[in-house]
């Protein structure tokens, strides 16, 4: 078992700053490599506590206001535009960037784009449920509508 320092948020293991006890290969073959975590050691403390740091900046401070958030969010329909050809079929995927880009133009608040889930690549016109991580507990399902341009 390898022990390991999370950088980024990996879904169903844990958040930035949390140690984790994960298989050699995963952490070798996955984790490491994509920057997600780095390795333990008893000086990692300093960088544990700057992670937390960040995070506790950029996250949301209380649980009523997440639910605000998610109110919010679900109530506005969420369009993005994308290249499409005769079919339907875009030139590419809409990617989350895109999507916290107009989730902000809706008049909603800035999202980080680590936080949106997308079930399956977004690459036809049409609506998608996307889900969004606002909280810990909070986490809000809204509509994507894709148009072409």
């Amino acid at each position: 078992m390898a022990k390991l320092i999370l950088t980024h948020e990996v879904t169903g293991l844990g958040a930035p700053g949390d140690v984790v006890d994960v298989k050699d290969g995963y952490a070798r073959n996955f984790l490491v490599p994509r920057g997600l975590a780095t390795g333990w050691t008893k000086g990692a403390e300093k960088q544990i506590d700057q992670i937390r740091k960040a995070r506790k900046a950029r996250e949301i401070e209380t649980l009523d206001e997440a639910k605000a958030m998610r109110d919010s969010l679900q109530s506005k329909p969420v369009v993005v535009s994308a290249k499409a050809g005769e079919s339907g079929r875009l030139f590419g995927a809409v990617t989350t960037g895109e999507i916290a880009e107009a989730v902000k133009a809706v008049g909603g608040p800035a999202v980080d784009k680590r936080k949106i889930e997308v079930g399956q690549p977004i690459k036809a016109v049409g609506e998608y449920e996307v889900k969004i991580r606002l909280h810990s507990d909070v986490s809000a399902k809204i509509t994507v509508k894709v148009v072409a341009a």
